[in-house]
């Protein structure tokens, strides 16, 4: 099951990226005001729904608040999702495209 959304300090995330771990780990990096990641949040419960039996954990960064990870990651828009898995990265998606192509992409990469 994708865990519950939780926020993240900068510290937090490299944690969890050091971490030899089995389970997907969806980072979310978005910022206030963003209108796709307000769209996004909103479907968030559906999507969770949706990817019950599905092992991963979903954490969020605020890019604004931490402009040192989006340079890092080369973000370029938000929102942005950055998947990796044991620690290496497995691809991501630079905006979101709609519940039915979210869900997907994480099911590839789970």
């Amino acid at each position: 099951m994708v865990a519950p959304l939780i926020d993240v300090t900068p510290a937090e995330l490299e944690l969890r990226l050091s971490a030899e771990s089995a389970r997907l780990l969806i980072v979310y990096l978005w910022g206030p005001d963003c209108p796709n990641c307000i769209i996004f949040k909103r479907s968030l419960p559906k999507l969770l729904q949706g990817l019950a039996d599905v092992e991963a954990d979903l954490v969020a960064l605020d890019v604004y608040a931490h402009p040192e990870v989006a340079s890092r990651y080369g973000v370029m828009g938000i929102p942005h999702f950055i998947l990796f898995k044991n620690g290496k990265k497995l691809g991501k998606m630079s905006e979101f495209r709609g519940e039915s192509y979210w869900g997907s992409v994480i099911r590839e990469h789970a």
